[in-house]
């Protein structure tokens, strides 16, 4: 647990009810702090309300791509849990298809919701983290740096948050701490609402192909999350941290 001076203090965070948002708000509930999530998928938002929902943890219904959206999440969560002094950009979609087959309006959401929601989020919430020396953490991707076919439209939004991210940490700094985390291969296929989740089958070529021996877990990127958070590790922004089991350094010949 954290020591007494996290406890209740108020962290932001967009895609908070499913997959890998859903781990991080639960174990940051479980550290002490108050969580806020903002959430565009209603049934997600309506599921957890009807089952257990932690005293501490708020839902909102919204979408980080609106401008409008994103001020009254920020508002509401102002006037009905607190001042945030965190920020986690988490949020995102695709749209995976061949780029000949991909319509610019697939394309503008893509970037809406990953992209320009991380800079709406940034832009709002960071009044109240200078006020607290918070911070804020983008989730970036390890397909900024390396991609399959067909994901033009999610690997160019998180090329965008790794700039960003660098961008935002001279511009706040030294009020604000911003950094970035790039997850690799991270099995989320049972955490999501009930009509999606469905755990994958995990063979032992997938777990083999990663230097650490397995494929890797939503905890894995909570686990860095809380640290970036403490403000004992202050001392680094800026950064971006690949979390893939050492998969983006691991020569593959044919």
């Amino acid at each position: 647990m954290l020591t007494n001076e996290h406890q209740g203090q108020v962290v932001l965070i967009t895609g908070g009810a499913q997959g890998i948002g859903r781990v991080v708000t639960e174990r940051l509930h479980h550290e002490g702090y108050r969580v806020s999530v903002l959430e565009q998928d209603r049934e997600a938002v309506a599921e957890w309300e009807k089952g257990i929902l932690p005293e501490g943890i708020h839902l909102y219904t919204g979408n980080v791509g609106s401008e409008k959206e994103v001020k009254a999440w920020i508002a509401k969560t102002v006037s009905e849990v607190g001042t945030p002094y965190h920020l986690i950009n988490n949020a995102a979609i695709s749209a995976n298809k061949p780029i000949q087959k991909l319509k610019l309006s697939e394309w503008k959401a893509v970037l809406d919701t990953n992209l320009t929601g991380t800079f709406l989020c940034s832009k709002y919430a960071s009044p109240f983290l200078q006020r607290h020396s918070g911070s804020i953490i983008n989730l970036c991707s390890t397909r900024a740096f390396m991609s399959e076919a067909d994901t033009e439209a999610y690997s160019a939004t998180k090329g965008g948050i790794f700039a960003l991210t660098h961008a935002l940490a001279i511009s706040l700094g030294p009020d604000v701490k911003v950094n970035a985390i790039s997850p690799g291969w991270i099995d989320v296929s049972a955490v999501r609402k009930s009509t999606e989740a469905n755990q994958i089958r995990l063979t032992e070529e997938d777990h083999k192909q990663h230097p650490v021996g397995r494929v890797g877990r939503p905890e894995d990127i909570a686990n860095l999350i809380v640290f970036l958070l403490d403000a004992r590790n202050s001392f680094i922004t800026g950064q971006n941290f690949i979390i893939d089991g050492g998969m983006t350094r691991k020569m593959i010949y044919a």
